[in-house]
């Protein structure tokens, strides 16, 4: 999908202007290096796409083992002024088959810092980051995680959204549509319900689908203008990592165009009521 030349302006309220499609940036292929450094050179000439195929009857062991890690070591978010160069972990008897992350990425927004904001941060797998991001910053060199803890190097990351990057974070393990639609808008569950990538191309191409989907959100939100743009912004935060990340997932970048077709559409209605 190609940028729009112009934007989309709301009839509602004419200081609300949106572009009329999100646009995707030029392909860009992974690192093969990052790629060899996260997995070694056995990885070096196999083709991204089948790592990560590869990776993803794993995702529930990694994300065990992201859950796994207490609590009391590994704070949601931390302050830039005490963000660590590593951060170790008790090695807890881990759960069936659960894999332990290697890294932990602490990601801020891109204006300008202040010592005082807190920096949320996401243990990773540093293949999954790897296969998938194709700007990632070079990840530090993790050290083997055998004995009584588990040293994660810190890898500070600067982002559009932070907020927004937790989807990204569990779509890269799961690759769940649904579960991304779902933390971006309010959708009916029987739409959500396994919802494939081929559904998601198939409403793309469907007027009627779209405008009652658009229909279910604008009531969803009341016809409030100010909630339904809200909205918008979130999708809008979510491209916006996804292009600072280079993360080129063609299933994921047909269900956030899904999501901005459904928001302006919602946005159309309310207008129109």
């Amino acid at each position: 999908m190609h940028a729009h030349p112009h934007c989309m302006p709301m009839r509602a309220e004419p200081t609300v202007q949106l572009p009329r499609n999100l646009a995707r940036p030029p392909f860009a292929e992974v690192s093969r290096d990052a790629i060899v450094a996260a997995a070694g050179p056995e990885l070096a000439n196999v083709p991204a796409e089948y790592i990560r195929r590869g990776l993803r009857p794993k995702a529930n062991q990694m994300l065990a083992g992201i859950a796994g890690l207490p609590r009391s070591h590994m704070p949601a978010s931390i302050p830039r002024s005490k963000l660590p160069s590593s951060i170790s972990v008790p090695a807890s008897s881990p759960s069936q088959g659960a894999m332990n992350p290697t890294h932990v990425l602490a990601v801020s927004g891109s204006k300008s810092p202040s010592g005082n904001e807190h920096i949320l941060v996401f243990p990773v797998h540093s293949l999954v980051l790897a296969s998938h991001c194709a700007t990632l910053p070079r990840l530090p060199h993790a050290s083997s995680q055998a004995g009584s803890t588990i040293s994660m190097p810190v890898l500070p990351l600067s982002l559009p959204s932070p907020a927004a990057f937790s989807i990204l974070h569990q779509f890269m393990y799961h690759h769940r549509l649904d579960a991304v639609l779902k933390a971006l808008i309010p959708l009916p569950s029987q739409f959500l319900h396994n919802l494939s990538h081929q559904t998601v191309q198939s409403t793309m191409a469907s007027p009627n689908m779209l405008h009652h989907l658009s229909s279910y959100l604008c009531s969803s939100s009341s016809s409030n203008i100010g909630t339904l743009t809200t909205h918008a912004a979130h999708v809008k935060e979510l491209w916006q990592d996804m292009v600072a990340l280079g993360l080129h997932d063609p299933e994921l970048w047909d269900a956030v165009d899904l999501a901005w077709e459904i928001v302006l559409g919602a946005l159309n209605v309310a207008a129109a009521r």
